[in-house]
Order: C-alpha cells, then sequence, then structure tokens
C-alpha cells in the first residue's frame, strides 16, 4: 500500500509549530489541511485524552463562531497520536495567513473559564472525560512557548 502524506513526514525532526499538511482540490477548490503539531512526536508525553477532548471542543466552537472566517472552517480535531491538532480550512492558505486565528485561538482556549461547551450527555457521546484546567496548561504552554515567537522552522516540515 502506498502511504499516505501524514506518514511521510519526518517525525524524528519535526519541532512544535503550525505547518500545510496537504491541500486537496474539489474541482477549483482548495481545502488546506494544517498540522498544528503541539508536541514533539516521540520526544515528548503527548496531550493526555482529558484535555485533548477539552481542548477540541472549545476549538471547534471558537473557529465555528469566528466572526470572519467561520464559514472558512472545515474541520478542527485532535491527531490520533495526540500531539496535535488538525484544521482544515477553505482556499490556499499559508501557515502565516493563519497564525493569527491561531494565536487568537490558542489565547481563547488558555484564558477559557466558563462550561465547556457541548459537555453534556445530551451533546457529546464521552462528556465526562473532559479535563479544562489541564487544557487551559496546554493551550498557554503552545501559546507562550511557540506562537507568540514563531520561527520559520516552526512552519515548514523538516526533510
Amino acid at each position: 500500500m502506498k502511504k499516505i502524506a501524514s506518514f511521510t513526514i519526518n517525525h524524528l525532526d519535526l519541532l512544535r509549530g503550525v505547518y500545510i499538511s496537504r491541500k486537496d482540490y474539489c474541482g477549483d477548490h482548495c481545502i488546506t489541511t494544517f498540522d498544528i503539531r503541539m508536541k514533539e512526536p516521540n520526544r515528548e508525553p503527548v496531550i493526555n485524552n482529558g484535555e485533548l477532548h477539552a481542548m477540541e471542543h472549545l476549538g471547534a466552537t471558537f473557529l465555528r463562531n469566528d466572526p470572519l472566517l467561520s464559514d472558512e472552517i472545515v474541520y478542527f480535531g485532535p491527531m490520533g497520536c495526540r500531539t496535535g491538532f488538525y484544521l482544515l480550512m477553505k482556499g490556499e492558505r499559508t501557515p502565516a495567513d493563519i497564525m493569527p486565528l491561531i494565536i487568537k485561538l490558542f489565547t481563547f482556549m488558555a484564558d477559557y473559564h466558563d462550561e465547556i461547551p457541548g459537555a453534556s450527555p445530551r451533546d457529546c457521546g464521552n462528556y465526562l472525560d473532559m479535563n479544562l484546567p489541564m487544557a487551559r496548561y496546554e493551550a498557554r504552554k503552545f501559546l507562550t512557548e511557540i506562537l507568540e515567537k514563531i520561527q520559520p522552522e516552526n512552519m515548514i516540515y523538516p526533510e
């Protein structure tokens, strides 16, 4: 079988950052998939399920309510390896293009102190497995250590 694109990335040298994972075309329309890599793969502990799940709810709600870009958001969700998130957006975009949105997103999650949207048995299939304090911690850590001082090497996949 042919390897899928995400398995061809050199995870040995991959840093935390925001990368273009792929661009897909539906006719003339482009969907850009971003790799929001919060942890260095295989070199630091992954994000626990509770905080990952809380961040998924917060992130998806925030992005789909953004006054300028909500119609451009296709999907926001966690990576199976628990080292970050995928964000799919309409259009051809770069990490630099979306950096203001990503900074707003992680600031929102880092500062969030209310009830987690959709965290009820009616709205979620695993509503009890959420950890808001640790979600805030992980969001703040990524925001301050990477996003607020992002460098080119945190936006271009390693060879």
